[in-house]
């Protein structure tokens, strides 16, 4: 065989939360298990190894006012990567990304398409904005042009009524989730109130944005039904100072928004303790900058999720979630390296000493 360059990872490879190894090596872009013959041009990295990191609520492609520029678009992924997140799940964004699949160096991407909101019901710029008759079309058009999601606005502020209020009535969200189960597709919403909760997990709803509206009362429905919630902690930070801004036109809604604030983390220690699967998601794009599956992370231990579920929600049990591989022979070498080990303490995820994608020292 002739020779060929390899990188050699040395220290503890964590496969798994207990799967603990002391090396891989890099060929051809692909995780081996064995040192390869013919090997003799070798790098060597050495330290923590985790998978890439998963970032399960991001937008790509997204600003404050709706799609960017391809350049701006390139720069938020390239943040993304510089962070150690590897595996974005771009939940709804009105720019066209494809090209990103091309590059072998940018995060890998599993799109939700565009996000599907009711009329003057979510941000400007960001969403379809339909009715709920023209729900199942939007539902089936978003289906094909994105990668196994389609996300869905829930409930937004309401502006007669002053406050967060469902979308869609229950018919439409039943037709709609069906269709996306029909054609492959998994189906997500964004939701921070109480009252859309059990009319989408009745309806076969696969997980939950936000999820701030989790009460006693449907939280073991969730777990019943195995739904998923990306809490987006890093974001749900911001709404005190939401609540401030409409206070004068809608207090009742800015007082909405602050409890919902004050139980953040009792609510996701909740949801855990129920069995509910939680995931790390950042929100990034819009108005939150990316780069902050880190600040996630802890933020799910402040919460009161032990470290290693922590670190598990943005690597091993969310790779396995989406359905895309670790640390597993022959897979796609997309991994991260630390000082030390992240399941002692997870505020380690913000320095990443080296980060390799597609078997590539990139950072």
């Amino acid at each position: 065989m002739s020779e060929r360059a390899v990188l050699h990872v040395k220290g503890r490879i964590l496969v798994g939360p207990d799967d603990v190894r002391d090396e891989l090596w890099v060929v051809d872009g692909r995780v081996a298990y064995a040192r390869p013959a013919g090997a003799r041009d070798i790098r060597t990295v050495q330290g923590w190894a985790l998978p890439g990191l998963v970032d399960a609520h991001c937008h790509v492609g997204l600003g404050a006012h709706g799609p960017v520029d391809k350049d701006v678009a390139e720069q938020q992924a390239l943040t993304d990567r510089e962070a150690g997140t590897l595996l974005i799940r771009d939940a709804g964004s009105p720019s066209d990304t494809r090209w990103v699949d091309e590059r072998e160096d940018l995060p890998k991407i599993i799109r939700a398409g565009r996000h599907i909101a009711r009329t003057r019901r979510y941000i400007r710029g960001y969403a379809h904005e339909i009715e709920p008759e023209d729900l199942v079309a939007y539902v089936a058009q978003e289906a094909r042009r994105g990668d196994g999601w389609v996300k869905l606005v829930g409930d937004w502020i309401d502006r007669d009524l002053g406050d967060l209020a469902p979308t869609w009535p229950r018919e439409a969200v039943e037709a709609g989730i069906a269709e996306a189960h029909r054609l492959g597709a998994r189906v997500t919403a964004h939701c921070f109130s109480e009252d859309s909760l059990q009319d989408l997990v009745e309806s076969g709803i696969d997980c939950i944005e936000h999820a701030t509206g989790l009460t006693e009362e449907l939280i073991p429905l969730f777990a019943e039904r195995g739904v998923a919630i990306v809490p987006t902690l890093v974001n749900i930070a911001t709404f005190p100072k939401l609540a401030d801004g409409g206070e004068s036109r809608f207090p009742r809604w800015s007082a909405h928004m602050r409890r919902l604030h004050e139980r953040r983390y009792d609510t996701v220690r909740s949801a855990y303790d129920a069995g509910i699967p939680v995931f790390v998601g950042t929100d990034a794009g819009g108005t939150l900058p990316h780069g902050l599956v880190a600040a996630e992370v802890a933020e799910l231990v402040t919460a009161g999720i032990p470290p290693v579920e922590a670190l598990a929600a943005t690597t091993w049990a969310a790779r396995d979630w989406l359905g895309r591989p670790g640390l597993e022979e022959g897979a796609a070498a997309d991994l991260v390296v630390y000082e030390s080990d992240p399941r002692a303490d997870v505020r380690v995820l913000a320095a990443p000493r080296r980060v390799v994608l597609n078997g590539r020292v990139v950072g």
